[in-house]
Formats: C-alpha cells, structure tokens, sequence
C-alpha cells in the first residue's frame, strides 16, 4: 500500500458510557462523533480491536479516515489504538490522538507531534502500545480545575454551564485542526490554528 493510500487513523480518546459522555475526558469522543458525521459516516464495533470504528473520505477521492473510540477505559486506550494501526497498517506518523488538556486554558487547541504525556492516561497508554511518542496529538484545552480540585475529579466532570456555551464551537473546530492536519500538515494547522 502506498504512503498516500494509507489511510490517517484518528482516536478520539474518553470512556465508554453513558455516564461519561459529557465529560472533559470525553472530548476526544465528541471530536470524533463531528468526524463521522461529516464524511457521512457511522460508528460500529471492530471485529479485531475493543473499539468502535467509522470510515470514509474527506471530501470526494480525498483522503482516508478511520475513526476510532476505543471502548476499553482511558488509561488502556493504546491496546485497541495499536491493533487498529496494525490491521490497516498506519504508521504512529498518521495516527492522530484527539484529547482533553489540563495544561491549556479552556478554549484553546494545540496541535504537535511527539512529546511528553503530561500525567494524561490515555496518551501514556498509548505511547506505550505504539512503542513510540511520535504520533500527532490534537489538543483540547480544558484548562485547571478551579480551587483545590483534585485533577482526577475535574477530567471526570461536566463541562460548567458557561463552558457549554463555547462547546459546540470548540469541538467543531478541534475536528477542523485534524482535517487539516490530514490536509494540509501538521504545521499548517499549528500556523493557523495555534491561539493565545
């Protein structure tokens, strides 16, 4: 298969369930269910990784998109991140991990490729899995937990009713960080998408 018809594996990271759907955690899942919708896709159970899986194109003869959500918890998300890769043969250069970040105040995105984890569970894992940090990661910022809030409880939180105000916008365009990523390179979108 050549460099050009392998497709970019995108895993939006979070926990499977209803109880979690609209956590921080689980903004990567969000990113990933506009994804699906956009190529017109739908997301169904993988018969050889523990994950839920849509494919399609950006736009027509574009490029290839699996979309992944990982049904395993967070902090196991490199199990089915790397079996996906192996199944459609994706190098770690095109696999794109979509996640929440402590570390950048809300409303903010980041793309970069490689570097540390930041005490993020999902992104350890899969590191881990991958046996290597040389994937892109799309960063949501979800900024520091207000007070003495333990991180842990924060992540695992609703968004604040002022957040969710910006919601919507922010997750359409995180999924835009990734199309172009895919489209036009990582440092396009840094250039154009890196704020604040």
């Amino acid at each position: 298969m050549t460099e050009e018809a392998r497709p970019w594996l995108v895993t939006g990271l979070g926990n499977p369930g209803k109880e979690y759907a609209r956590h921080r955690h689980n903004v990567g899942f969000m990113v990933a269910d506009l994804l699906a919708e956009r190529i017109g896709a739908r997301f169904g159970r993988h018969r050889r990784a523990v994950a839920e899986v849509a494919e399609g194109r950006l736009g027509l003869g574009g490029p290839r998109l699996v979309l992944a959500k990982p049904l395993t918890y967070m902090n196991l998300s490199g199990g089915p991140v790397a079996a996906l890769a192996q199944f459609y043969k994706v190098a770690p250069a095109q696999v794109i991990a979509v996640h929440d970040e402590l570390d950048i105040p809300y409303g903010q995105l980041r793309a970069k490729c490689g570097g540390g984890e930041g005490g993020h569970n999902g992104l350890r894992s899969m590191s881990r899995s991958l046996g290597t940090k040389d994937y892109v990661r799309v960063r949501f910022g979800i900024g520091r937990p207000p007070g003495r809030q333990d991180p842990a409880d924060y992540v695992l939180s609703d968004f604040s009713a002022v957040e969710r105000k910006e919601l919507e916008f922010l997750v359409d365009r995180a999924a835009d960080v990734v199309e172009a990523v895919v489209t036009r390179g990582l440092e396009w979108a840094q250039n154009t998408y890196h704020s604040g």
